[in-house]
């Protein structure tokens, strides 16, 4: 209820006056000649305005008044929309933190680890292709950074209840089942084994597309880059079991120590390593090849007697190998990248161990990550320290002995920090991902074309200086600290999965 002056009681009939507390009572059967009131203390009666000035007060008798309170004016105006938060244009300011537009997302999740996670691979499962239903589920395997050599691990994650983000106002996918509107937090299970020293990168073997989870018995291996200079390959599939089967006991003898260790690098760390696409699930048809801070990339194969690392070194790099991809389409081939500024050809039945043909410089500083196109096998991905994305015709490289560089076929500086992880889309040959040390993941379509009347146009009320956003670029996410690597899920279409500092997020936009 709201308060009104004493002179709005007025108005109404129902104010009455105060009489001074001096004067004696008056007699109240006391009438006039002509039948009127007559009142003895008329003198003595306040004023509507002494009454207005009495309750502005303390007031002389010492009551309380409640104090008048201005009449709440009422606007129909709406609250101003959020602003999109572009990076290189817009400074937080002091105490401001980005809070994520989920009507841009299908679905979001935010994960938590104990320790961080410098790289991550998506597990293949038994779930199906093209999974559309939500809550979805995920799998994925990863090893820790932690502060202390004995207390690293090995851990495979399962994901699960990723639910649909929920969405304010009215929503085209109101219509679906509950099931898929429900926006709860998301569940994090994982198994794990110890690893001793930090694990540098995480690659699991690569099973065929649409190729069931191989069955408790076989092995699913995943390999790991140790920051002591070892490789391990690790017997992975009965920590999976555990997460789905309540109740199952794994063998500590199979799970907690290595099926093989590389020892070809001596003590030298190294980051590069990929499996070789073997286009089935036969593990005695591996190949593994890593790369160390040396300049030196080993190939390690896989026989019916178990696993053979290789003695003599591919050498071409000068400096440290960044990361390495096999061709999808050539069984033979794969690309190194190198802190030298160079991206490298290989084949591997070549005499000598030495690049066929390259792209010297590539970049301008170095090359941190590269990515094959399993679609259109020709394209290839490469991210370098200095924020850039270029993207190769490999029809136009030039075998080795030649001094023409070949010119990337498209080029964005749109990140403002190294380049630390770039994958193009499992199945859209035109979108690829990205994640830069500026805290971004960035997804993008070289399918994009811009208009010829928006070319050089700034953005819409964007301020002076602003930087132009390329029509490729799809979508920036944010919210996370020092993002090391980013993962399409091949079997949730749109999916993408990250890790940094933080922990892990996954999500899908409207974007993809």
């Amino acid at each position: 209820m709201s308060k009104r002056s004493a002179s709005d009681r007025a108005t109404d009939g129902q104010a009455f006056a105060k009489a001074s507390g001096s004067g004696a009572k008056r007699d109240e059967n006391e009438v006039n000649d002509i039948g009127e009131f007559e009142d003895a203390w008329e003198d003595e009666i306040e004023s509507e305005e002494e009454v207005v000035d009495g309750e502005a007060g303390d007031g002389e008798d010492g009551m309380d008044v409640d104090e008048v309170m201005p009449a709440i004016e009422e606007s129909e105006e709406l609250p101003p929309a959020p602003e999109a938060f572009i990076p290189g244009t817009h400074v937080l300011g002091k105490d401001e933190i980005l809070e994520p537009d989920d009507s841009v997302y299908i679905m979001r999740h935010s994960m938590n680890v104990t320790w961080p996670c410098l790289s991550f691979d998506v597990l293949r499962d038994s779930l199906g292709d093209e999974r559309q239903r939500y809550p979805a589920t995920a799998y994925l395997v990863a090893g820790t950074q932690a502060d202390q050599a004995s207390k690293n691990e090995l851990s495979v994650f399962k994901m699960s209840s990723l639910h649909r983000t929920q969405k304010d106002g009215d929503d085209s996918d109101s219509d679906e089942e509950d099931d898929d509107a429900l926006d709860e937090d998301a569940i994090l299970e994982f198994r794990s084994v110890p690893h001793h020293g930090g694990v540098n990168r995480v690659r699991a073997q690569p099973l065929p597309p649409s190729s069931p989870l191989p069955p408790a018995s076989q092995p699913y291996f995943t390999a790991t880059w140790a920051d002591n200079g070892k490789v391990h390959i690790w017997d992975i599939r009965p920590l999976i079991e555990s997460l789905d089967v309540p109740g199952y006991s794994w063998d500590k003898s199979r799970t907690n120590k290595p099926a093989f260790t590389i020892n070809s690098h001596g003590h030298a760390e190294g980051f590069a390593m990929d499996w070789a696409s073997s286009g089935n699930a036969n593990p005695s048809s591996l190949r593994l090849l890593t790369g160390d801070v040396h300049s030196k990339i080993y190939l390690t194969t896989t026989t019916p007697s178990g696993f053979n690392a290789l003695s003599q070194p591919f050498t071409s790099h000068t400096s440290s190998v960044e990361d390495l991809q096999w061709s999808p389409s050539e069984p033979t081939v794969f690309a190194s990248c190198s802190a030298d500024c160079s991206v490298q050809i290989w084949d591997v039945r070549s005499k000598g161990r030495r690049s066929v043909a390259g792209i010297e410089p590539a970049h301008e500083s170095d090359v941190n990550v590269i990515s094959w196109n399993r679609s259109t096998s020709y394209l290839l991905l490469s991210g370098g320290d200095e924020g850039g994305i270029k993207v190769w015709d490999l029809r136009n490289v030039q075998k080795k002995g030649t001094t023409v560089v070949p010119s990337p076929v498209a080029s964005f500086n749109w990140h403002t920090a190294p380049i630390t992880s770039i994958e193009w889309h499992p199945t859209e040959d035109s979108i690829f991902a990205a994640s830069g040390a500026d805290d971004q993941v960035t997804l993008w379509d070289l399918g994009v074309e811009p208009d010829d009347d928006e070319v050089g146009t700034p953005m819409n009320d964007a301020p002076d200086g602003a930087r132009d956003v390329p029509p490729q670029l799809l979508f920036v996410h944010q919210g996370q600290k020092d993002v090391k690597e980013v993962h399409w899920h091949p079997q949730i279409p749109g999916a993408v999965l990250s890790t940094a500092l933080d922990g892990f997020n996954i999500f899908k936009t409207i974007s993809v």
